[in-house]
Parts: C-alpha cells; sequence; structure tokens
C-alpha cells in the first residue's frame, strides 16, 4: 500500500513538473512570436477600393501557431462602418515565419450613399481596428489588438460651381475640383442648367480624365437658350469607371 501511494506521489510530481513545464515554454513562446504590419498600398478596381496591408508573423517559439485569424474594421471619423474583413492562416510551424496580405474591400456604390457621399467632397481619416486571433501550441488561445488610421483623399475635393458667364456663341460655367484620390478620374460628367421654371435650359457631357492629386477646370462650355437671368440651379452628374454619382443640385444665385 505504501508503496503504491508512492508510486502515485511520484505520478503526481512528474506530472505537475510536465505541466510546469509546459507553461513556462508556452508562455516563452509565446513572447518570440513577432508580428509585424507595413504600410497600406490601394488600388481601385470596378467599383470597389481595396487597402492592401502586408502582415508578417515570425514564430519563433517551440510550439506551431494554428487557426490565425486577422480581422480589420474601418471606420469613418463619424464612427460609421465602411468595412469588415477577415483573413484566415491554417498553420504556421514553430521555427518558421509567413507572409500574408490581408485585403480590405471598400464598395465606392456605399460611399455614394447619403451617410458616406461627402467623402467623394471631403478628405478624410479612416480609423482602422485590428483583431489578432490565433492558437498556440493547439491549446493557449492567444490576442493581440490594435489601431491605426488611414488617410482618404476625396477624387472631388473643392468642387465649385458658379453662374455661367455668357458669351457670343454661349456660356462657360465656371467649374472645378481636385482629385485628391490615388486613383484617376476616368469617365463623364452631364452638366444640366435649370432655369425657375425647372426647365433645362442647357447642357453638355464633358469627358473627365483627371490624374491623381490634378486639377479639373476652370469651366465648361454650355449653349444656353432663354434669358439668363432666369438660371437658378445646376444638376451634375458623375460616371466614372470607379463610381457613379448624382445628379446632385446646386443652386446659383
Amino acid at each position: 500500500m505504501r508503496q503504491a501511494i508512492r508510486a502515485l506521489g511520484w505520478a503526481t510530481n512528474v506530472f505537475w513538473i510536465i505541466l510546469l513545464f509546459l507553461t513556462v515554454t508556452a508562455v516563452y513562446s509565446a513572447f518570440q512570436i513577432s508580428p509585424e504590419f507595413g504600410p497600406y498600398a490601394m488600388t481601385a478596381y470596378n467599383g470597389t477600393v481595396t487597402a492592401s496591408l502586408p502582415f508578417y508573423i515570425d514564430n519563433g517559439g517551440f510550439y506551431d501557431i494554428s487557426n490565425l485569424n486577422l480581422t480589420t474594421r474601418i471606420k469613418d471619423n463619424r464612427g460609421t462602418p465602411i468595412s469588415d474583413s477577415s483573413t484566415f492562416v491554417q498553420l504556421i510551424p514553430r521555427g518558421s515565419n509567413a507572409s500574408v496580405t490581408h485585403n480590405m474591400s471598400m464598395s465606392i456604390s456605399q460611399m455614394t450613399t447619403e451617410n458616406l457621399s461627402y467623402l467623394l467632397f471631403n478628405d478624410s481619416t479612416f480609423y482602422v481596428d485590428i483583431a489578432l486571433k490565433l492558437n498556440y501550441a493547439n491549446a493557449v488561445p492567444f490576442k493581440i489588438s490594435t489601431n491605426s488610421t488611414m488617410p482618404w483623399g476625396a477624387p472631388l475635393s473643392n468642387l465649385t460651381l458658379d453662374r455661367p458667364n455668357p458669351t457670343p456663341m454661349g456660356a462657360i460655367v465656371p467649374l472645378s475640383f481636385e482629385n485628391h484620390s490615388f486613383f484617376e478620374l476616368n469617365g463623364t460628367m452631364r452638366l444640366e442648367i435649370v432655369d425657375n421654371t425647372d426647365h433645362v435650359v442647357g447642357q453638355t457631357v464633358a469627358v473627365l480624365n483627371v490624374q491623381p492629386q490634378s486639377s479639373y477646370g476652370p469651366g465648361v462650355y454650355v449653349s444656353i437658350s432663354g434669358d439668363p437671368r432666369n438660371i437658378r440651379k445646376a444638376r451634375l452628374t458623375f460616371q466614372t469607371t470607379v463610381f457613379s454619382y448624382g445628379p446632385m443640385v446646386i443652386p446659383l444665385v
């Protein structure tokens, strides 16, 4: 009986030693995990803006990393959600590393809605919440949370439109804006001039080819019928390769 109790005591001691060893090595190894994030790279295609976040993790510990999940949430400076994205990596063996690109997609169609349409005309800052979750040694859950910011440049920044200036053949409508975005603004812009009876008295379609960080202007030629004094407003509609928006109404007083 004493031998059985002694053997049980030894087994218990060995169990606790092994458990302590695993705990210490797991905790130590967890601190050897080195995640790094690179700078954002922005692209635009078919109505979607994609912010690519390079991500690198070095598993310098003694155990495998499994079920890694990188999740991001992008919000505007008013707290309105813009994008939720996740990237999953099933396994990063011990002593190895992984380089992953996490893509965050933002719909320009969503930005043209009432709550976010100001982003077409105003530069802003996006706030990005980042959460990294993983399992270590197939047993220990691990989580890192951080946040960052992302600049946003408006494609129609400082849009201005004034009353037409009559010419012998028609009128020049002063119209200008600045493309502060990272993408080219290619497409068309439809301009309608409306009188005080809500009739269209002049219209034109202008071709847009505005490079990033460049300007459009200083005006658009329009043939106008009727008395220019009766002009009350203009309607603008944009059809580009990245977004469509309009008609937006601009008073001409």
